[in-house]
């Protein structure tokens, strides 16, 4: 095996491209348009939302808790994408129902479509699945599960608002890339309102199966959240200081590491 093939291992980035005279090999052109048409797919599609929700229905009542799905103030998919701050905003509707569950939680769990329906269909699932199980070994007050449409990463500051969170957990589809269309982003916010800014959360990225896997994604979410209520903060003030053997110790990494 050459030098190059062994390093294209450790990578999925377009690197030691084949060449065909001034131009890249048409193999190697195909993959780049199919990579590029996922990407496109995931950003203007919609996730299966009846879907999910019949899924996280049967999952919160294992915990006894409530699902809800809620809007933001965006009225389509091209809207969504031209105006940014409508995606921000709950409808007025979402926070009517949201009123009617207020209480008094730690933590508040939302799954938002975002930049990839990709990611929310195939991995929102498995990634909480893993991640209430975790829950359960804690004594964290949980609030209800809530699932929304055509929404940002700030839609999670209103609805813990609205919901008296001490923190909200906001399962993002990321911005897909051309080597990763189902990429889920978390993002975990202390004091959730209306008004904080990207600086007061901390952010797990490219939590997918071929990426920063779910296991190791959910001990990180937990670590976090627990530095989060013990600290009284999130954000750029708080620093990740979690012991690398910690993910290490999970079986998946296990595996990535011996494939190695």
């Amino acid at each position: 095996m050459s030098f190059l093939e062994e390093w294209k291992k450790f990578s999925q980035a377009r690197i030691g491209l084949n060449r065909s005279g001034s131009s890249i090999s048409t193999k190697d052109m195909l993959r780049f348009r199919l990579d590029h048409a996922r990407a496109r797919d995931a950003v203007l599609l919609s996730p299966n939302f009846p879907r999910l929700l019949e899924k996280l229905i049967t999952i919160g009542e294992r915990k006894k808790l409530p699902v809800v799905f809620v809007e933001s103030q965006v009225n389509s998919k091209e809207e969504y994408l031209l105006r940014p701050d409508l995606g921000r905003k709950l409808s007025q509707d979402s926070v009517e129902t949201l009123q009617k569950l207020g209480g008094e939680f730690d933590l508040v769990l939302i799954g938002v479509d975002g930049l990839s329906a990709k990611a929310i269909d195939e991995n929102f699932l498995p990634f909480v699945t893993i991640l209430m199980e975790e829950f359960n070994k804690t004594s964290f007050r949980l609030g209800p599960i809530v699932l929304s449409k055509w929404g940002r990463v700030a839609i999670g500051d209103e609805i813990g608002e609205v919901l008296k969170a001490k923190i909200s957990i906001v399962v993002i589809g990321e911005r897909p890339g051309l080597t990763s269309a189902d990429s889920l982003g978390v993002y975990i916010t202390y004091h959730p309102q209306v008004g904080k800014t990207d600086e007061s959360r901390n952010c797990i990225s490219n939590v997918r199966p071929s990426g920063f896997g779910f296991e190791s994604a959910v001990k990180k979410t937990i670590y976090l959240i627990s530095e989060v209520i013990q600290r009284k903060l999130s954000g750029v003030g708080l620093k990740d200081e979690m012991p690398p053997e910690f993910l290490l110790q999970s079986k998946e990494n296990r595996v990535i590491g011996e494939s190695h």
